[in-house]
């Protein structure tokens, strides 16, 4: 199993239906399409990203769920190359304030 995240080190804020992403790191912005948005909005760190596929991304787009899942790892592990998602192949917990 996988999940996912969102790390603490970013600032996000939703702007005319896109997902607008900042990092702390650098300063760098990010923009996720909708089907990207939809993940960053269930990344809870406990649930598994292939519920997280089934519920919004096949239900929403009609998606095969082995493909959605393929096209979700790869921006999973995306997202996490850029330190804007957090991804493990056990539950994660939030990160204490």
């Amino acid at each position: 199993m996988t999940y996912v995240r969102r790390s603490p080190s970013v600032a996000a804020r939703m702007l005319g239906g896109e997902m607008m992403i900042m990092s702390g790191q650098d300063s760098t912005l990010f923009t996720l399409n909708p089907t990207a948005s939809a993940i960053w909005n269930a990344a809870d760190g406990v649930t598994p990203l292939e519920q997280i596929v089934e519920r919004t991304i096949c239900s929403d787009y009609e998606a095969e769920p082995a493909d959605a899942l393929r096209d979700a790892l790869e921006l999973v592990q995306g997202l996490a190359a850029e330190g804007i998602l957090v991804v493990s192949d056990s539950p994660l917990q939030e990160p204490a304030p």
